[in-house]
């Protein structure tokens, strides 16, 4: 395992915010409002968060996964910084680490402990009944039956996925686009699934025949490393995907991901890739320019969200549901033609208010 821990910053601001979140699978909007001042050190100690601490467990992939383990420790920065919470961080190298790390921070009494990942789900569970007086949130997974004080953060990614396969439909010039994920769990099916549903719709609409590698929504299986970790097999499949014509490819595969950047990077401008979870373009800026779009998951608002309701005294099993419709996940376009990118919004919009059913 390997221990980070946050430092509290000479300026700060200061927020303030509210989070109205349903059950798993509700259309409960997020409402948040933000007012910030710039405080000083001396003030720091009349930050609401004063004596919290907050402590979050990576899975496998680490902090500086450039996806969803790093965007979700930029929730826990968040937190320190509008709140004046104290922050601490355990990194889990394999599975094994999960429960020890999760017993360290019962034992140094966080008050609310975020894990990362749907592969945390027993560990977190089994840490929550053991530690009832301690707050957990987890990402990208929820607890059926609920847990008292365990909350699910988790995001209607299909949604932004489907978007992201429309895109890529549109742009592709081959006629053939690829997904693959890391592990075949539902936090990254979901997004595999939309995609491919996103590039029939094209097909439906536009009277097109795109073909879609890594993918059968019939059988709901495809293409998957069997990690989160090797470059080598991003690059791997990539390939494979781009000898079978594919030409725009949709990794949602963490680092294993950024392989697949570099192997279109290598390809000379054949090869496109659309990112997860951030803007890739900004988090990989070394191969920012195979980039032309990512889906969000706007992991760190809901960790932000689950802090400070620890904050404000709330316990809660209520999960946080992001979708488009309260800004829990999104597209980030880099490389799309304006009409393109115009048409996927439509469609963004048509998915938020429910007249495009996915």
């Amino acid at each position: 395992m390997i221990k980070r821990k946050g430092l509290k910053s000479a300026a700060l601001a200061i927020a303030a915010f509210s989070l109205i979140a349903g059950a798993c699978g509700s259309d409960s909007d997020t409402a948040t409002e933000e007012t910030t001042a710039e405080v000083t050190e001396e003030t720091y100690a009349a930050l609401p968060g004063e004596g919290i601490l907050a402590c979050q467990v990576t899975d496998t992939g680490g902090v500086d996964d450039k996806g969803f383990n790093q965007i979700s420790y930029k929730g826990m920065q968040d937190a320190e910084s509008t709140l004046g919470v104290e922050i601490d961080l355990l990194e889990s190298t394999s599975d094994a680490d999960y429960a020890p790390n999760l017993q360290n921070f019962a034992d140094k009494g966080c008050n609310i402990i975020v894990t990362v990942g749907f592969l945390l789900g027993d560990a977190t569970k089994a840490a929550a009944e053991a530690n009832p007086s301690t707050n957990y949130a987890i990402v990208d997974s929820a607890f059926d039956p609920p847990i008292a004080n365990a909350r699910g953060l988790v995001f209607a990614t299909d949604q932004p996925s489907f978007m992201a396969g429309y895109l890529a439909a549109g742009m592709t010039t081959t006629g053939v686009v690829g997904t693959f994920g890391g592990i075949n769990i539902p936090p990254v099916s979901i997004f595999m699934d939309g995609f491919a549903k996103g590039v029939a719709y094209y097909n439906e609409q536009k009277g097109a025949t795109v073909k879609v590698l890594g993918w059968d929504t019939a059988k709901q299986d495809g293409t998957f490393a069997g990690n989160f970790q090797s470059l080598d097999d991003g690059k791997n499949i990539a390939k494979s995907q781009a000898d079978e014509g594919a030409d725009i490819i949709f990794p949602v595969a963490g680092p294993v991901g950024l392989g697949s950047a570099q192997f279109a990077m290598e390809s000379g401008g054949k090869v496109k890739i659309i990112g997860v979870d951030v803007d890739m373009s900004v988090s990989n800026p070394d191969a920012a320019e195979v980039y032309i779009a990512s889906v969000l998951k706007n992991i760190d608002a809901a960790v932000l969200a689950a802090i400070t309701d620890t904050v404000n005294g709330v316990t809660t099993s209520d999960n946080y549901v992001g979708t488009l419709a309260n800004g829990g996940v999104g597209v980030a376009y880099t490389a799309v033609p304006a009409e393109l990118q115009a048409e996927v919004e439509a469609i963004g919009q048509g998915i938020a208010d429910g007249t495009i059913k996915i």
